[in-house]
């Protein structure tokens, strides 16, 4: 098969017409008619990722955060990205992202977590109608099958996600039920979540002063269980995502990477 047919089984359920306007999500390095040995599917493309790529005869990777996220001026080795560019166009491996198209698409990220989480009746926090065929929002808010103590829930949170260190606010003896959530950044979204009637609102990482209960906007917001699993966190369930949107073509090899790319440490 050819890279365009890779490309075709992404989009098919996540649109590039769904990515927000600041991404740079689809074909980052590549040629679509070229011939595909093998995919490594993974969250960031690094140089290391790069080289477990050549390792395993995968001449494509497929990731969610894009490589090239902001233009790039010169192509001169100065920083990663540009080194990446440099070597996979030297050793023939083309790069391709789902980005936001990915985390605005009905059965994308967001889906993903939410099922995780065992979430039902799934809405979006900020619903963008269909777009290219594709419902499509940002962020979605389901239910539980049945309330759980916060502290039961933040356990099981950091259990499914493998958070070293979860943040949140003050546990309050509140019954969690109704859960809203948004993949990556996802603070943008806080003040939907409240509208929503949410008992939970989970993200990647949040600002210091979201926190914070007596902004005007966010009046009630001390009610809100508020949760960051960090970023990486919070999204390293998309390679799976990714893997089964391509296992919809016939005879393609695809390879999870063994690297984790969180570039974030805990002690």
């Amino acid at each position: 098969m050819k890279l365009k047919d890779i490309m075709a089984a992404v989009e098919r359920v996540a649109p590039l017409a769904l990515q927000d306007d600041y991404d740079n999500a689809g074909l980052q390095v590549g040629d679509r008619e070229m011939e595909v040995t093998g995919v490594l599917v993974c969250l960031d493309v690094t140089e290391a990722i790069l080289d477990e790529a050549i390792a395993r005869k995968c001449n494509v990777i497929v990731s969610h955060h894009p490589l090239i996220f902001r233009p790039l001026r010169r192509i001169a080795g100065d920083s990663y990205q540009e080194r990446v560019v440099i070597k996979a166009i030297l050793s023939g491996v083309a790069i391709y992202s789902a980005h936001t198209n990915l985390d605005n698409a009905a059965g994308g990220v967001n889906y993903k977590i939410a099922s995780l989480l065992g979430l039902k009746d799934l809405q979006w926090l900020q619903p963008k109608g269909e777009i290219a065929g594709v419902s499509c929002g940002s962020g979605v808010v389901g239910v539980l099958p049945q309330p759980e103590a916060e502290d039961a829930f933040l356990a099981r949170v950091k259990a499914i996600f493998g958070v070293d260190c979860l943040l949140h606010n003050a546990t309050k003896g509140r019954q969690i039920q109704r859960v809203a959530l948004c993949g990556g950044a996802g603070a943008f979204l806080l003040r939907d979540a409240v509208a929503a009637g949410a008992d939970c609102f989970i993200t990647g990482e949040m600002h210091y002063h979201d926190y914070f209960g007596h902004e005007p906007w966010i009046t009630g917001s001390d009610d809100l269980l508020l949760v960051e699993t960090g970023h990486y966190q919070s999204e390293q369930y998309t390679k799976d995502l990714l893997r089964d949107l391509l296992a919809e073509v016939p005879g393609l090899r695809i390879e999870m990477t063994e690297l984790n790319t969180n570039p974030i440490q805990y002690m």
